[in-house]
């Protein structure tokens, strides 16, 4: 049994909170297409995610074993070290999610340990060959490698079906949908509730609770399993609304094709142990499955938005990372400056996001800003150019097609009186 220091299980809790937003936070991976073509409802899709992510933690230690073993000097690290790395990414996350906007917890994570490291022992203690291996390359990979792939498959599910019953083939792919985000939140659950296995791991070899070079303990992979379960189960709505609705308008074909892909990509990095972001991969995938179908557009401003949230998620969790580590560098009395700051401002971000509620019952509306906004000019053109998908309008050889009052129309339509 591991002997814990106060300041160790400060760093095991706040650990486990970093799962705990990492769950919210990336449920709309696995199930904002599934909730937004209606193939689930809302709460049945987070506990189905939520069962699967507690699963998938149990599959594998590769990723976990990254963490702790490769990206930093396990020699020169502090307990403290990486309760200032995981201030950092939970920060990151809390913003992010109140702004609705799909970053990689992943990649915050990463960060807050490189740049608190750094701050700590220096430059020299990050394995620069890790980090760009298996952290970097598969960040730019997996969007591209995801998103090509389901834009491929949507093109061919269209195409197979284009002479199928249009209910029946419907109603195959949500079941199809259904069957693809349970691996989604199955893959999801192996590759990132083992990051926080590895960073408690690393913390236990940091604080002599554990002998250097060890996997992950039983009672590390049920909590952070049940963590990030937890977090999944409450649901991440704002990002669903984002990841569902405002990147583009989904049909279940579409769906499908993103959610297969996206689980392909995850699950082959988890065998290989790259430290993946699922974020990149879903959104990826979910930009190619809308490029895929005729007519379908991606809505460039709000995939702009995200591609910038993605390129400061690493710098900006390092520095604050960085920054909570020099403040715990002087002793007892700044962890506890630290810790109250995390507090604090993870309140002030919580009852700022009590002015607009987003939850189940409304992740779905239409109303979103996101989708109001103007398209912009890549958007437009693409509409203007590209034909609209089979069946939608009639050809130029049929005619034009008459168009007349629908009864509830006709019905709501004030009469006028006819003079005599």
């Amino acid at each position: 049994m591991e002997s814990f220091s106060l300041i160790l299980a400060i760093v095991v809790v706040t650990a486990l909170a970093f799962d705990f937003t990492n769950g919210f936070h990336d449920t709309a991976n696995a199930m904002a297409t599934t909730i937004s073509t209606g193939a689930m409802r809302p709460k049945v899709a987070v506990a189905m995610s939520a069962v699967l992510n507690l699963v998938g933690a149990f599959l594998s230690v590769e990723v976990a074993n990254t963490i702790s073993k490769g990206l930093v000097d396990e020699a020169g690290i502090r307990p403290e070290v990486i309760f200032a790395a995981l201030v950092g990414a939970i920060l990151w996350n809390l913003l992010t999610w109140l702004v609705g906007l799909p970053s990689s917890s992943s990649h915050a994570l990463m960060g807050g340990l490189i740049g608190a490291t750094i701050a700590s022992a220096g430059v020299g203690a990050v394995h620069g060959d890790v980090l760009v291996t298996k952290v970097l390359l598969p960040a730019i990979a997996a969007p591209l490698v995801a998103g090509i792939a389901a834009m491929l498959a949507t093109r061919l599910t269209y195409s197979l079906g284009s002479k199928a019953d249009g209910k029946a083939s419907k109603k195959g792919y949500r079941a199809g949908q259904i069957a693809s985000a349970g691996l989604v939140s199955l893959a999801h659950g192996t590759n990132d509730a083992q990051k926080t296995m590895g960073v408690i791991t690393l913390a236990l070899v940091a604080g002599g609770a554990v002998a250097p070079d060890s996997d992950p303990p039983m009672w590390v992979i049920l909590s952070a399993g049940l963590a990030i379960a937890l977090g999944t189960y409450l649901g991440g709505w704002r990002i669903i609304r984002t990841m569902g609705k405002g990147l583009t308008d989904l049909q279940p074909q579409q769906g499908f094709a993103a959610q297969t892909s996206a689980a392909t990509v995850i699950l082959a990095s988890s065998h290989l142990g790259f430290s993946l972001s699922t974020t990149h991969s879903v959104s990826g995938s979910v930009m190619g499955a809308g490029l895929g179908r005729k007519g379908g557009v991606v809505r460039w401003s709000t995939a702009t938005r995200m591609f910038v949230a993605w390129g400061l998620t690493l710098p900006a969790a390092a520095l604050v990372g960085a920054l909570a580590e020099y403040v715990t560098g002087f002793g007892s009395w700044g962890t506890a400056v630290v810790a109250i700051f995390l507090v604090a401002s993870s309140a002030a971000i919580w009852k700022l996001s009590r002015r607009e509620v987003v939850d189940h019952t409304n992740v779905c509306d239409t109303e979103d800003p996101a989708e109001a906004e103007p398209a912009g000019v890549v958007t437009t053109a693409m509409a203007a150019v590209t034909p609209p998908p089979a069946g939608g309008t009639a050809t130029a050889s049929e005619g034009p097609v008459p168009s007349f009052p629908s009864q509830a129309t006709a019905e709501r339509t004030p009469t006028t009186p006819t003079a005599v």
